[in-house]
């Protein structure tokens, strides 16, 4: 029998997490809230029912479900949960790929009911949350098929019949790759759902939509082209960064909020064991605007002492005095640092190789963020608040996000 690839989604991920420890959560409208507790990034299906919506602000929350309850996020909490239905799925299958935190693609070798039903149950058993569970010949399939059957409910896809049965009707947007963009290219030539799609001339597709939209079109035809890859995929960017709460036109708040991202930023390159060529400041304004610019490094950068300048020069070239908002800064142009060119002064290296330990050590023991670039006192409330500690990128080993 040919292999089949399943793909297991945990329902309403951060709610169920939540509802993992306080039981008393479960059947009530409850919201997880960003970091910052200004937009829902999550939400019960009882809060869905009452009109919330992911991204709404809480206080246009609030007027909708008044009996709410709403709760920071806690990504070290969700890491932990999401780590146990890992495990759970590994068990059960040879191959898996952690997608996010809350999906896993599996092989399968025998695809039946009975294998989608075991699977929940050992999640719900071990893990404690609800999933919803796909499997087909091929990622995108298995993707759709237990997206359309949300929530705790799997789909098999087996045969041909089965396959057009998913298709019928479904919106293309449902495709994953496929947004509004995409969608509105596709519209022109009268394909707006994924039957549509797999039934139009391939070289349209790939003319429309490039080699990825031809990948989705081979896939939703049941012909597999996207391996499951239990290894993340080699970085094309690394970033950190995101919503600064409140937007503020402060240029001590500004720089510390460039300077907490260039340290997260640095983390994540000392983690991959990466060095960067290119680096990136990307803003949005308030109340409407977006700005990015970039700016090469002058030698393959990975220390805090060479990108922080970097970024903060960007800072000063985009911003012209307006409220930001959003922030990411961006590392490009990605080399393996082990084949970067050594400096010509080795003893300078050396010693700031022992503070970059140092520092490392002393995060490691004390906190995260106890030994920081005196930049970021400005921003003293964001690192008094847990809920800014851990956030979803900081969970590394992600095929994506």
């Amino acid at each position: 029998m040919p292999a089949f690839i399943g793909h297991i989604d945990a329902d309403c991920f951060y709610v169920s997490a939540e509802r993992v420890r306080l039981p008393h959560l479960r059947s009530l409208p409850t919201g997880v809230l960003g970091n910052h507790g200004a937009c829902i990034i999550a939400k019960s299906y009882e809060m869905r029912a009452a009109g919330v919506t992911t991204g709404m602000p809480i206080w246009e929350a609030l007027p909708i479900c008044p009996d709410g309850i709403y709760i920071k996020r806690d990504f070290t909490w969700y890491e932990t949960l999401s780590r146990k239905m890992l495990a759970v799925v590994k068990s059960t299958s040879p191959l898996v790929e952690y997608y996010s935190i809350d999906e896993m693609f599996f092989r399968v070798k025998r695809p039946n009911a009975t294998v989608a039903r075991d699977l929940q149950q050992q999640v719900l058993t071990h893990v404690g949350v609800p999933v919803s569970i796909g499997i087909a010949p091929t990622k995108t399939l298995a993707k759709l098929a237990s997206d359309t059957n949300k929530p705790n409910g799997y789909h098999v896809v087996c045969t041909d019949a089965d396959r057009q049965q998913l298709l019928h009707g479904l919106a293309v947007t449902e495709i994953t790759g496929i947004a509004h963009r995409s969608a509105a290219k596709l519209s022109q030539h009268g394909i707006a759902t994924c039957d549509q799609f797999a039934a139009a001339d391939r070289r349209l597709i790939r003319h429309l939509l490039t080699k990825r939209g031809e990948d989705l079109w081979w896939e939703l035809n049941g012909t597999a082209v996207i391996p499951v890859t239990p290894s993340r995929p080699r970085h094309k960017f690394v970033a950190r960064g995101g919503s600064l709460g409140r937007a503020t036109a402060d240029v001590d708040r500004l720089r510390a909020f460039v300077v907490r991202n260039t340290e997260r930023l640095v983390e994540a390159l000392n983690y991959y064991r990466l060095g960067c060529d290119q680096l990136i400041l990307d803003v949005s304004f308030k109340p409407s605007g977006r700005a990015a610019l970039r700016e090469n490094m002058l030698a393959t950068a990975w220390r805090f002492e060479d990108i922080a300048p970097a970024a903060l020069r960007l800072l000063h070239r985009l911003w012209a005095g307006n409220s930001i908002h959003y922030m990411h800064v961006i590392a490009g142009k990605l080399r393996d640092r082990r084949y970067v060119q050594r400096s010509l002064f080795p003893d300078a290296d050396e010693r700031q190789q022992a503070l970059d330990r140092l520092r490392h050590e002393v995060n490691a023991s004390v906190g995260r963020f106890a030994l920081r670039s005196a930049a970021t006192l400005p921003l003293a409330d964001v690192y008094a608040d847990p809920a800014n500690a851990y956030d979803i990128c900081d969970i590394y080993g992600k095929s994506c996000f």
